[in-house]
């Protein structure tokens, strides 16, 4: 009789956790964001041109001013820097990253972010180990690599022009 009760155990656990396992699977279904990967495309490539479309009028406007080209993309630069940590600020960076995934975050403006996003999001821990120590958390690695690569391929450029 105590193995009938134990195998009729067994074999209610066992529905009841197949039950369970098909109800949280469906959940899972129901609030998973579905993702279309050409329409993300689409809204990258829409959201990066804006942002170098908008580059290129600094520039060009720099220009007209009387402004060296070389002088004229510097002022670019911090123009988009500036206005990209302002939007971060203002919580508006995000949303046109949300909507324009790596369209928003692969120009100057997207790094800009992510300095100025764990900045602000950190402070309330104070200015040395909030924002000091949080502050390069995304773009340290990327500054990181830049410089290691740029000595790499800067000793490997000086080596080939030396021989």
């Amino acid at each position: 009789m105590n193995s009938n009760n134990v195998d009729i155990k067994t074999v209610l656990n066992e529905t009841q956790i197949d039950r369970r396992n098909a109800l949280y699977n469906e959940y899972v279904d129901n609030v998973t964001p579905k993702h279309n990967p050409i329409i993300n495309m689409i809204h990258a490539f829409l959201v990066g041109g804006v942002i170098c479309t908008i580059g290129q009028l600094i520039v060009t406007l720099f220009m007209n001013l009387g402004v060296g080209k070389e002088e004229a993309q510097l002022y670019n630069v911090m123009i988009l820097v500036l206005a990209s940590a302002i939007l971060t600020g203002l919580g508006v960076y995000a949303k046109i990253a949300k909507y324009g995934g790596a369209g928003a975050l692969v120009p100057i403006t997207g790094f800009a972010n992510s300095i100025t996003a764990p900045a602000i999001e950190y402070k309330k821990e104070g200015q040395v180990f909030g924002i000091g120590c949080s502050i390069f958390k995304i773009a340290g690695p990327v500054i990181l690599y830049g410089m290691v690569s740029s000595v790499v391929l800067g000793s490997i450029y000086w080596i080939v022009k030396m021989l």
